[in-house]
């Protein structure tokens, strides 16, 4: 059972650090709870997904998946990133400075980043003597959690980062993702993001 925990956890961590970045960005209070709960619904449920579909699809695809994995997760949040920051340093006001992170669009993209590396577990799920509904279930309220703590505290870091919300946001997009391509690069972990 604790394998099943500490996998759950270091699962959710790039949630956490992608749910702070969304946080960041929302300003209106009376939508914070909306919001944290969609982005936390969003990665839960792509947490859960991509396990199965990894243990589904077994050892065959497992080469193919960890070959090309993190790159397709470091191009992803690198992209939203830029973007990201791009805006704002041209300083281009919208109407709903939400809309970087939070409609869907982006966050379903954010949800196959982060959840990547839950299909490459799920393919070691078939040769670990775990319960695969445990373990689902578990990565999923981790995610669930994590995420909807970090909106909060992306939210609140947000209050004092006004003016420079947009580039802080994607500057932490971008360092999961060259975190997500050197741990898989260089086969070591970061612990602090």
């Amino acid at each position: 059972m604790i394998q099943i925990v500490f996998i759950a956890a270091s699962l959710a961590m790039d949630c956490l650090a992608v749910s702070i970045a969304g946080g960041i960005g929302c300003r209106d209070i009376k939508t914070r709870l909306k919001y944290a709960l969609k982005i936390a619904a969003f990665f839960s449920l792509f947490q859960m997904i991509m396990p199965l579909i990894g243990y589904a699809a077994g050892y065959g695809f497992k080469n193919l998946i960890s070959s090309f994995d993190h790159w397709v997760a470091f191009a992803l949040l690198a992209a939203i990133g830029i973007k990201m920051i791009y805006e704002g340093i041209k300083g281009e006001e919208k109407e709903n400075k939400e809309k970087n992170i939070i409609n869907n669009k982006t966050l379903l993209i954010l949800s196959v980043a982060t959840s990547i590396d839950a299909l490459a577990v799920g393919i070691s799920f078939g040769i670990m003597d775990i319960s695969l509904l445990v373990s689902i279930i578990a990565i999923g309220a981790f995610a669930f959690l994590l995420s909807f703590a970090g909106f909060y505290l992306g939210n609140k870091a947000g209050r004092f980062l006004r003016g420079k919300i947009e580039i802080v946001g994607g500057a932490i997009l971008i360092l999961i993702g060259i975190k997500i391509l050197m741990e898989h690069l260089f086969d070591f972990n970061f612990y602090f993001f």
